[in-house]
């Protein structure tokens, strides 16, 4: 063989050599990419157990039983933006009569994929009372306005336009709003509706009847010492 021929066989195997090296980096390369995504996956789901955890009925002596569905993190619906203190709770009604607390959670859920705008709230209370929680009680939800930085946010689903809240709604409302406020300090002066906020009428029900929200305002002072009475 001619040592031209022989220098360009050699230039080849260099080649060949070379480009093997660079599928092998670039294999490891993509196995360590997904290994990271693995990682961080089960990081993920194990953070936000913990955080179900904590703000489940076990947590702190009181709670009503809460179903807890956190949002997936998102700038739609879940930013994941620390709440640096609860100075008040803040009562909605969800302006869309008959539907139930698992719709409007997953509405919240959706926004992350239609963008179509930025809403949530930490609890949503269904027609039969159920309650599920869709935000850390440590992270701000998108419901309160210039409120949302300091506030816990509580949606109230209703059967009718008139937005009055079933007798059950009622009683998990008053005893979670109690249970909140035991934990953090409050009392029922920092429990408002949007419509303080505002001017908005949410909870309309609440907005139209004054009398029937002093009503509540009182019975969320009893719930804070039945709470009370536990945690001693």
């Amino acid at each position: 063989m001619s040592r031209r021929r022989q220098g360009w066989y050699s230039a080849r195997e260099k080649q060949v050599r070379r480009r093997k090296r660079i599928m092998l980096f670039g294999t490891l390369l993509l196995c360590v990419l997904l290994a990271g995504l693995t990682i961080k996956t089960i990081v993920d789901k194990k953070t936000t157990m913990v955080r179900a955890q904590n703000d489940s009925e076990v947590s702190f002596a009181g709670a009503p039983p809460l179903d807890v569905q956190l949002l997936t993190i998102n700038e739609y619906s879940r930013p994941g933006i620390s709440l640096k203190s609860v100075d008040g709770i803040v009562i909605h009604y969800t302006a869309n009569p008959g539907a139930s607390a698992q719709s409007n959670r997953d509405y919240f859920e959706g926004l992350k994929d239609s963008h179509e705008t930025k809403a949530s709230s930490h609890f949503i209370i269904g027609i039969e009372g159920e309650i599920i929680q869709c935000i850390p009680s440590d992270e701000i939800s998108y419901a309160s306005n210039e409120r949302n930085k300091d506030s816990l946010a509580i949606e109230c689903c209703h059967p009718e336009e008139s937005g009055e809240f079933t007798p059950d709604t009622y009683q998990s409302l008053v005893e979670l709003t109690g249970w909140l406020c035991e934990r953090f300090g409050l009392t029922s002066k920092d429990v408002i509706r949007h419509y303080d906020i505002t001017g908005k009428a949410c909870p309309k029900y609440y907005v139209d009847h004054e009398e029937s929200w002093d009503e509540f305002l009182q019975d969320v002072d009893d719930q804070i010492k039945v709470v009370g009475e536990m945690q001693e």
